[in-house]
């Protein structure tokens, strides 16, 4: 093993945080937070965040928070909130307090009576469309608002009565009077330093807060002096967050109090999906989707629900790293990671999805064998199953072709299989029904080949997998695929929406599976590899005992699919 790959180099943010340990700044202490609005469920992007955060805080001995920044009651629900206490808990993090933002809106209110009486915050009364016209552009300055020279008296009673709640919803603001020498009055070249909005009335049941407040903070009032109150060392945030960071370092300055110092790394963008709150609720709303929890989404509790594991989502999350800059992850990396754990992990079942009924015209009627099958022959410690074999078989529809082509190795008129864990099989003939399909194959097997090899040397290419007929379970399968057709969703002719980049075959579903007995019991917690097929488990919502249903996590390397698919294309040469 190289050096390299023993001591992996770090990352910019902890070069920042090594640098500050060095030094002694906050006495060598790290206490970092993961702060998610509780407006919707966490995503995979979320899950970096967390990883990130959480390991920062593991990696040096330090704590992190969970704080919701719950400034926003309109959109916010304590459905979202214990979701994401959930998914947190669930990637395998406990986090050192569990905060509010919103337990901290005596404290805000108190620092902006602060800012007032020091002249830098005042009631406005433009509405919300004024307020973004008098913002001006990147290219343009912005206006002044009349209200900015109000007396500091008028102010104070102004915000007093904002809060008691005398005025309607949107009629006025209390804003940040921003002066940064040497940019007049609302020309900051950063738009986010033009006189923020810091409060807005609402009078809305809050989630947490109930019907206490009918002013509330604005993200970035509330979140710098979230981190202050709670000495976060250093904030963590996603790129879109860096053009914030002039005004959340401006108003702890104003204040006074503790700065922690705020750190952008580049978020996740990943392939075949969209990360966006907004359009993963519209999914949800307009049932393109069957839920939050839809395997096919990209939330942690989809991926929870269609299989994936914590561990694979930590090992994801630590392969592509943390950068500064921008950059969309193939989706194959994502499903890699969770191979690579599954493959130690998952037990190997047999389970046919479309079955071929095989009758064994040389095996006892009414007999019984009971063949011994390795569970995991990466893991010694799984030991081995028995799996019934009898004279009646299911088998793949595609693991026989009446005229195979030259590359298929399987079953066919005349030839001979091995049997996973079982005999060597010939089909001798072939039924079909009133519409020309083969429904069933008349084989022999050779009693001598049990477990796999022939006394005579004898060998065999196609090794297929089974299941007896009359101790199979039925059951209904899922197959998911991406969501999407393309790998930038947002690629859509002009004046389309990425809904024409929907992927109509992301869920197949086939029912009248057979599985083997063992499965009976199965659960979500439970992970297999239905052997040659992919990953699969319980499904968590819809399975029960008698009427099982399973989720495709992921699927196997498929050479001969790939075959199938160059020799359908055109100008390909066929065997």
């Amino acid at each position: 093993m190289s050096t390299s790959e023993s001591t992996p180099s770090l990352h910019f943010i902890q070069t920042i945080i090594e640098e500050d340990r060095a030094k002694g700044k906050h006495e060598g202490r790290v206490q970092t937070r993961f702060p998610p609005e509780p407006n919707g469920y966490l995503h995979i992007g979320h899950a970096k965040s967390i990883c990130l955060n959480f390991g920062l805080a593991q990696q040096y001995g330090g704590k992190c928070n969970l704080r919701f920044d719950d400034t926003n009651p309109v959109k916010e629900d304590i459905e979202y909130i214990r979701s994401i206490e959930e998914d947190v808990a669930w990637l395998g993090f406990q986090w050192d307090g569990l905060y509010y933002a919103s337990d901290y809106f005596e404290q805000l209110y108190e620092w902006a009576l602060q800012l007032i009486k020091a002249g830098k915050a005042y009631v406005c009364d433009l509405d919300a469309d004024a307020v973004r016209e008098h913002r001006g552009t990147l290219t343009a300055p912005g206006k002044i608002s009349p209200y900015r020279e109000r007396t500091v008296e008028e102010n104070l009673d102004l915000f007093d009565r904002m809060r008691r709640g005398e005025f309607p919803d949107g009629s006025r603001t209390l804003r940040a009077r921003v002066d940064v020498p040497p940019y007049p009055p609302m020309g900051h070249p950063n738009l986010n330093m033009r006189d923020p909005v810091m409060y807005r009335i609402l009078h809305a049941t809050h989630p947490h807060a109930g019907d206490k407040w009918c002013i509330y903070p604005m993200y970035d009032w509330a979140h710098g002096q979230s981190d202050s109150i709670e000495k976060i060392t250093h904030s963590i945030c996603t790129l879109e967050f860096e053009n914030h960071r002039p005004l959340y370092d401006w108003y702890l300055d104003q204040l006074g109090i503790f700065h922690p110092q705020q750190i952008e790394f580049a978020r996740l963008n990943l392939s075949y999906t969209v990360m966006s709150k907004r359009k993963l609720l519209e999914l949800v709303r307009e049932k393109y989707v069957q839920g939050w929890d839809d395997p096919r989404m990209p939330t942690i509790c989809g991926l929870r629900r269609r299989g994936y594991t914590p561990e694979s989502i930590r090992k994801f999350c630590e392969r592509i790293g943390v950068s500064k800059f921008n950059g969309t992850i193939e989706m194959s990396w994502l499903e890699d990671s969770l191979r690579e754990d599954l493959n130690k992990r998952a037990l190997r079942v047999m389970a046919v999805l479309k079955p071929l009924k095989v009758v064994i015209e040389n095996y006892p009627e009414g007999q019984v064998e009971e063949l011994e099958a390795v569970n995991n022959p990466e893991d010694a410690t799984a030991g081995t199953r028995k799996v019934p074999f009898t004279r009646e078989l299911f088998i793949e529809q595609d693991d026989f072709r009446e005229d195979p082509p030259r590359d298929f190795f399987r079953l066919a008129p005349g030839r001979e299989v091995r049997l996973r864990w079982g005999y060597f099989l010939k089909c001798n003939s072939v039924i079909k029904n009133e519409r020309g399909e083969v429904v069933e194959l008349r084989c022999t097997y050779d009693p001598t080949t049990r477990g796999g090899n022939a006394p005579d040397g004898r060998k065999v290419k196609g090794t297929i997998h089974w299941v007896s007929a009359s101790h199979a379970l039925d059951a209904e399968v899922r197959l998911y695929d991406h969501l999407f057709l393309k790998a930038n969703p947002e690629e859509v002719p002009e004046g389309q929406s990425y809904h024409v980049n929907l992927n109509p075959n992301s869920l197949v579903v086939l029912k009248g599976c057979k599985l083997e007995p063992g499965l009976a019991s199965a659960t979500s917690g439970n992970r297999y590899q239905f052997e040659r097929q992919g990953y699969f488990c319980a499904d968590a919502v819809d399975s029960k005992p008698g009427a099982l249903v399973f989720n495709r996590t992921v699927s196997l390397r498929d050479t001969w699919a790939k075959i199938e698919k160059a020799q359908q294309q055109p100008g390909k040469k066929k065997g």
